[in-house]
């Protein structure tokens, strides 16, 4: 293999009497270093793009979350708490309660859901650090309602409007037709003391309350909740910590990690990630060509040269070789060039917010080593392919 690797090393890296040769060659690498760096910042944006998503989710949903199998609600009884207690990698756990609702505020109606919490709720969701204008829940204020931004701009709420109550309404639980609409359903009045601001789903979708004031709205009893959700100690025994809260629970129950509740999301973020790699190790494909033009035209303009080193030994697989070293080579200069590049701009992008997609929003981007193997395996693994093919047209006629 030496004797192959020295000659492509002289073919690369040495100038040809023919320029038009050095062009092409000059080129096929530059195709290679732009197809590597738009590679690399392209998987650099997704991977950005998907930890700034999801820290929306690590704000809005719980590492864990336990669900009554039938039904919207159950009882929080000593069982449920002696086995939460128990597991000793449950940092916090919090009581909630969901349902959808109906909304009235000066005349303008909206449904979307209320969620009641209990005092612990911030110490699994950090919801209340979205919080814009006003306050998170206050327990001086047992009527106070914490609203999306959605809400607020569909509804025109403010806070601390103490001229207005925001009026909630849930249905009455019961079978039937109903003969007096005024007698069906529940009310409650609250008071906006907060909005927040996270996503535009979260947003249009969820107007917090305490979870007493949610129990008596929906006629629950005390103990009576829709969820728990937990936060753990150590994320990497979560796993661990959910097959011991099954064999508790048993089959009443479901348990579900933030990534099964927000499934669709993490298949959509894959998606989307998969779709553009394959986009662009296409367009890389293409970039390649220019390799195998390369070596094919290296090959025509050394076939005396070729003859010699047929003539002195070297046989027709290592005159191959030498051809085929030189299209990986020529791929991994092109490589370490494209990747020097893009690595530069990630890291700076990150430090000095080159690019931004608002006034105050940098483009997101994360620098990770996959990123990097993937990219470099690519180059690799297509350049020598394109070089492989190129090689092929070599033979003994072409020498001879």
């Amino acid at each position: 293999m030496r004797f192959p690797l020295y000659i492509a090393k002289r073919y690369l890296f040495s100038k040809s009497s023919n320029n038009t040769i050095n062009i092409i060659t000059f080129i096929a690498t530059l195709g290679v270093l732009i197809g590597a760096l738009a590679l690399f910042i392209v998987l650099s944006g997704f991977s950005g793009l998907r930890t700034f998503s999801l820290r929306f989710l690590d704000t809005s949903d719980p590492d864990i979350k336990i669900t009554s199998a039938e039904g919207k609600s159950f009882y929080f009884d000593s069982t449920v708490q002696k086995n939460i207690a128990h597991e000793k990698n449950i940092a916090f756990y919090t009581k909630v309660i969901e349902e959808r609702a109906f909304f009235d505020f000066k005349g303008k109606t909206y449904i979307a859901f209320i969620k009641g919490v209990d005092s612990t709720y911030t110490y699994v969701n950090k919801i209340d650090t979205t919080v814009y204008v006003g306050t998170w829940l206050d327990t001086n204020i047992p009527f106070g309602a914490v609203v999306g931004n959605g809400i607020s701009n569909t509804l025109s709420v403010g806070v601390f409007d103490f001229f207005e109550s925001l009026k909630i309404y849930v249905p009455k639980p019961g079978k039937g037709y109903i003969t007096n609409p005024k007698n069906a359903f529940n009310k409650i009045n609250t008071q906006p003391i907060g909005i927040f601001a996270l996503t535009d789903e979260i947003d249009k979708k969820y107007t917090f309350i305490w979870l007493d004031l949610a129990q008596e709205l929906l006629n629950y009893k005390p103990s009576q909740i829709s969820a728990i959700e937990i936060k753990v100690n150590d994320i990497s025994k979560r796993d661990n910590t959910i097959a011991s809260l099954k064999k508790k629970f048993g089959e009443n129950f479901n348990i579900q990690t933030r990534e099964q509740l927000n499934a669709v999301f993490y298949k959509m973020l894959n998606t989307e990630h998969l779709a553009s790699y394959l986009i662009f190790t296409l367009i890389l494909i293409i970039a390649l060509f220019n390799v195998i033009g390369a070596i094919i035209m290296m090959i025509l303009d050394k076939k005396e040269n070729l003859k010699t080193l047929f003539s002195i030994g070297a046989t027709i697989k290592e005159i191959k070789q030498i051809f085929i070293l030189q299209g990986f080579l020529l791929s991994v200069v092109g490589l370490v060039f494209g990747l020097s590049i893009g690595v530069a701009l990630v890291l700076l992008q990150k430090k000095y917010h080159l690019f931004m997609i608002t006034a105050h929003l940098p483009y997101p981007v994360e620098f990770t080593f996959l990123n990097v193997v993937t990219v470099a395996c690519t180059i690799l693994i297509l350049g020598f392919f394109a070089s492989k093919i190129a090689s092929s047209r070599i033979s003994k006629n072409l020498i001879e």
